[in-house]
């Protein structure tokens, strides 16, 4: 059965129409998406490489995308959120795709599922796997959306499927523990493929899994790892070693954990895709995944960074310290209300000294006053001032601070997307 879709034209009128097929917007399972996938005979032919993890798996997907691409390798990517455009979700050679082929990709997963109600993330999985389908690429890597067993990404086999790290997030979707997260993880495995594990304390859950279903799990500091010197780094990896590696373009001492991941993912396909050191070190000086303690240029700083969970609170703090004295931190703050937002608050709260706060767009975003209400819950010694936007808070922030000061934005993908709004139009 086909679908009238004369009347969308542009990627907006086919956003909206995917936001209308499903009556809610996470439903976790592949029935829907493996039915769709076998009605449009969608099959990729090259290596898929799947990542999955709490924190880190954009920064590892960007690795490998830059290296891979370094190579000569046609890279497909799919990611997500987006941060200001969806194109961004689906790249193909660094270069976020077109709105025509997006709109190409929706009208064959549209014309193709039949009568299966899709969720707009599923679509959106279907429509960039179908586009990389006709790209002849070399290689695909897929970002895990949100667990991994029940992932629509996980309706394609991994060659290799990577899960970063396991901490507490999307509880009411995954479990309350990090053993339950884990196992939902680890669904992205695959039997007798490679599965890698960048978590330095991996729950019994994800390693007793991989053993059930005979996968070939390599666990970071027991199979691969680094190790840190002043002015490089150096990989070890059951295929050897890579010494005097640069430190990666993205900033924060837990990028070396993520790119680690991306070497030990790179080291077991090095049979099909194989990159050479020089290939690795380009990659590691040109990735870019923006807002990842992503510091702008210029007076005052600016670091914008999506964290919106204690495990990444409590690396963005680490980094925060490490950028040495400023006089003043001011943060541009607001969260989804089904995020632990005490904690958050708690591992950052000695280290600002000026709130701006304000509500995000969106019916999961928290009230002003209830943001107001998780600051003063967890003894904030900053001053809190709020505001009916993000941008507001953003353009008072950059009024009050000096040449000394810096600007802190986090809390949520929507939080960084909205100052990167208010910094074009500023």
């Amino acid at each position: 059965m086909t679908h009238p879709h004369t009347n969308r034209q542009t990627v907006d009128d086919w956003l909206r129409h995917l936001e209308q097929i499903h009556p809610v917007a996470i439903d976790l399972g592949l029935a829907r998406v493996q039915a769709a996938k076998a009605q449009m005979g969608l099959n990729l032919a090259c290596p898929v490489i799947t990542i999955g993890g709490t924190n880190g798996k954009g920064s590892v997907c960007a690795f490998l995308s830059t290296i891979l691409t370094a190579a000569g390798y046609k890279v497909g990517c799919y990611t997500s959120p987006h941060l200001l455009h969806y194109n961004e979700r689906v790249a193909v050679e660094l270069q976020p795709i077109s709105d025509a082929a997006l709109i190409r990709s929706f009208e064959a997963v549209e014309a193709g599922r039949g009568q299966t109600p899709l969720t707009y993330y599923e679509f959106g999985t279907l429509a960039a796997i179908w586009h990389f389908a006709q790209a002849a690429l070399d290689v695909v890597i897929l970002e895990v959306g949100l667990g991994g067993r029940l992932d629509a990404v996980n309706a394609f086999d991994a060659d290799v499927a990577a899960v970063v790290s396991v901490d507490l997030d999307h509880q009411a979707y995954l479990g309350d523990t990090r053993e339950a997260i884990a196992y939902e993880k680890a669904g992205i495995f695959r039997a007798g493929k490679v599965a890698v594990c960048g978590d330095a304390q991996p729950p019994a859950t994800l390693v007793e899994h991989a053993q059930s279903i005979d996968a070939d799990l390599q666990l970071i500091g027991k199979d691969f790892g680094f190790t840190r010197q002043e002015q490089q780094w150096a990989f070890w990896g059951r295929r050897g070693k890579h010494l005097s590696l640069p430190f990666p373009a993205l900033r924060g001492a837990y990028q070396l954990g993520n790119a680690s991941v991306a070497m030990a993912v790179l080291d077991e396909l090095r049979d099909r895709l194989p990159v050479s050191i020089s290939d690795i070190k380009r990659g590691l000086l040109q990735v870019e995944w923006p807002a990842r303690f992503q510091v702008m240029p210029g007076r005052p700083s600016v670091i914008l960074d999506v964290a919106h969970n204690p495990h990444a609170a409590r690396a963005f703090g680490a980094s925060l310290k490490a950028m040495g004295y400023y006089e003043q931190t001011f943060a541009v703050f607001s969260m989804l209300a089904d995020k632990d937002i005490g904690s958050v608050i708690s591992l950052l709260k000695e280290q600002i000294d000026h709130w701006f706060i304000a509500p995000l767009d969106g019916p999961r975003a928290m009230s002003v006053e209830a943001l107001q209400a998780a600051l003063q819950a967890a003894n904030v010694i900053g001053k809190i001032s709020t505001f009916e936007t993000i941008g507001d808070a953003y353009r008072a922030a950059c009024d009050k601070a000096g040449e000394n000061d810096r600007i802190a934005a986090f809390g949520s993908f929507y939080t960084v997307a909205e100052v990167l709004q208010a910094r074009q139009t500023r």
